[in-house]
């Protein structure tokens, strides 16, 4: 079959100058002015040539993604069930049914015997539209309604209502414009929620009177200090406090009212200080405060409600200790750390001892999940690795025991003996360290001739874990090994790994990443030319960086809602998340040194006439997040400019957003589309 032409975007002229340097951006009208609405007819008629071009050159790879597909979807439990927890006087669950895209959460009394509840039905809520994705479901502390945030059509707006458990139905819709996690009020009388504006930057946090107009809603707290800061609410453990928190990257402000008197005066923990993080919990009258003020990899501290300023050290900051969360119970604080770039989990009562709960393997991934209890009779926490499927425990204080609850279930069968992981250290070009994950099936060649996946994000503080992935297999099964690359600008190694990825710092990302890839070629792993690369979002503009500065490394790209059009998103303040990342990558419209570094290796100004590896790019009409004309303005730039005959592919989900297709089963199929693009143009298919 021969392949029609690529669809070619025709280029307009359009420049904007900054700092007395002109740039030109001949791709700037697939920018719909209307944004976020998207109806410019020539725009959107270039998105479905694109779309279909897709669809034409995968056409001979339908048996194969369907393979990949059914493979995949074979792994998976399709009547998984998660383990029940309890809450007040209720056991929670959520169960799939066979064949089903979306979940069904459920009840039952946690003491004797009654019959399980229906709390919220995802497929019938999901029957309507296209696109469903539930963002939230926080149960009244009466246990009689239930709030729940649900977007609809991927654009992160997601719609609050209020549902009585009971009757299955909903009773009040409190916003068509809701984000992050409800918080009930202590009386079970009213909803505190945060709201996004018309930039989609959550800026206040509101609270409702059940039965009330919302017109009377009264703002709790609204951020008009700083553009670039987010509010979001919680709860405290002991269920005592409503924390109202407003932050960016960088820096964060907490205010809490009580849970019972939610119209009280918000009272200020401490005032914010640019580049110092906290955050809060409440047991035993006191605050229990995470913060990186005196040192980078952040100390534990207390102070009393009634002087929440007055911060007095508890485990103070340590070089090798990274604490990364700290949840506040009535016997003990559950500390998560990481040492070495490995999760620790620590219970510490509050006279000072304390308990690390041991896990054997050499990497992993562990974390307290899912105790919304003040005080559990046992722990639940989740594990996996690589080669390990995820497990639930139940952590047992009184006797030491770590009880097994649930282990992964592959319907089709796994042996985790056939399978081996590595935990590498790879040396970046300026000398440090960079961890690298890698798992392989047994008998993998380790003289070149084998070929690599190599996955990266390197952002925000964001740490990949060396989790366990039923997809990831069927890579495994055809011969690729497959790696993390725990770069700078992640906190894999502490927080200083994030700062030494992030501003000025910001290319050590890139040069960790083709180091790793390097480094694995040394190894044996595979040669160059023969190692696919995967990223995302910001991960996707890592991406697009190396596949720029070195695209000779990779024998395929795959790059997910890549913000790879950064100086202009950089320098354009109306768009949602703008001014909030300028301490992440700098503010070019004020810094010139920040506008000649974003610009100096920005993908979609560094496109150039050379020969780049074949590519899957895909984004999403609604994505909030990295807007869909960045992933098409770079794919035009490409098609322009590479001397290359490789493919180049673009794919928008016309009805999705920055997480692409909703259901598991239409991601699942999404992940096979991306593996069948590597395969069918490295080999292994």
């Amino acid at each position: 079959m021969t392949l029609l032409p690529p669809p070619r975007a025709e280029q307009r002229p359009y420049s904007y100058e900054r700092h007395g340097i002109r740039v030109e951006d001949p791709f700037h009208w697939l920018r719909d002015p209307l944004y976020p609405e998207v109806k410019d007819e020539a725009v959107l008629a270039y998105l479905e040539a694109e779309n279909a071009y897709f669809e034409a050159a995968m056409a001979p790879h339908k048996g194969l993604v369907e393979t990949l597909f059914e493979e995949m979807k074979g792994r998976v439990k399709e009547d998984d069930a998660s383990v029940p927890i309890r809450n007040g006087d209720w056991l929670y669950w959520w169960a799939f049914t066979p064949g089903a895209q979306y979940r069904v959460w459920y009840r039952k009394p946690a003491a004797g015997e009654g019959p399980e509840q229906v709390v919220f039905d995802e497929p019938a809520a999901a029957a309507a539209n296209d696109y469903f994705r539930l963002g939230a479901l926080a149960v009244s502390p009466d246990g009689k309604l239930a709030a729940t945030l649900v977007d609809d059509n991927g654009s992160e707006r997601f719609k609050l209502r209020i549902r009585d458990i009971a009757t299955g139905r909903d009773i009040e819709t409190v916003t068509e414009v809701g984000i992050g996690e409800p918080v009930w009020t202590a009386d079970s009388r009213g909803v505190v929620f945060t709201e996004v504006n018309e930039h989609w930057r959550s800026y206040r946090a509101r609270l409702h009177w059940l039965g009330r107009p919302t017109d009377e809603d009264r703002t709790l707290y609204e951020e008009t200090q700083d553009l670039g800061f987010s509010v979001g609410v919680s709860k405290a453990q002991d269920k005592s406090l409503i924390f109202l928190a407003t932050g960016d990257n960088t820096t964060d402000e907490v205010r809490f009212v009580p849970a019972a008197d939610p119209e009280a005066a918000p009272t200020l923990v401490s005032p914010r200080k640019t580049g110092r993080h906290y955050s809060c919990d409440a047991a035993h009258g006191k605050l229990w405060i995470l913060t990186n003020d005196d040192h980078v990899n952040f100390r534990l501290a207390e102070a009393d409600v009634a002087a929440p300023s007055d911060w007095r050290t508890v485990i103070p900051g340590s070089d090798r200790v990274y604490l990364t969360d700290v949840t506040a119970y009535r016997e003990h604080l559950a500390l998560s750390q990481r040492v070495d770039g490995l999760d620790q989990l620590l219970l510490r009562t509050y006279a000072g001892a304390e308990t690390r709960l041991p896990f054997a393997e050499a990497a992993y991934s562990a974390a307290f999940s899912g105790n919304p209890e003040f005080a559990p009779a046992s722990y639940r926490l989740s594990y996996s690795s690589m080669v390990t499927p995820g497990t639930v425990y139940d952590y047992h204080p009184e006797s030491g025991e770590l009880e097994v609850r649930k282990v992964q279930e592959i319907p089709s069968g796994y042996d985790a003996s056939l399978y081996t992981s590595e935990r590498l250290m790879v040396p970046a070009r300026d000398g440090k360290q960079v961890p690298v994950s890698v798992v392989y099936r047994k008998g993998f060649p380790k003289d070149g001739s084998g070929r690599l996946f190599l996955y990266g994000y390197g952002a925000y503080g964001f740490a990949i874990p060396p989790s366990f992935s039923t997809s990831r297999i069927s890579l495994l099964d055809r011969g690729y090994a497959y790696a993390i690359a725990h770069i700078r600008g992640g906190d894999d190694l502490g927080y200083g790994w994030f700062l030494d990825g992030k501003l000025d710092k910001r290319t050590n990302t890139f040069n960790d990443f083709v180091d790793a890839a390097k480094g694995l070629v040394a190894a044996g792993f595979a040669r160059p030319g023969r190692i696919a690369a995967q990223g995302g979002s910001a991960g996707g503009e890592l991406m697009g960086a190396v596949a720029n500065s070195d695209p000779d490394v990779w024998g395929a790209i795959v790059a997910d809602v890549p913000f790879v059009d950064v100086l202009a998103t950089m320098l354009d303040d109306s768009l949602p998340l703008t001014p909030g990342e300028w301490p992440e990558w700098g503010n070019p419209i004020e810094d010139r040194a920040a506008f000649a570094l974003i610009r100096s290796y920005s993908p979609y100004d560094n496109v150039r006439a050379q020969a780049y590896p074949p590519m899957l790019i895909t984004g999403g009409l609604h994505d909030p997040r990295v807007t869909y004309w960045e992933p098409a303005k770079w794919a035009a730039r490409l098609r322009a400019t590479k001397t290359d005959d490789n493919l180049l592919l673009l794919k928008i989900n016309m009805g999705a957003g920055h997480g692409g297709k909703s259901g598991r089963w239409e991601q699942l199929r999404e992940v096979a589309e991306a593996y069948a693009f590597v395969l069918t143009q490295m080999g292994g298919a």
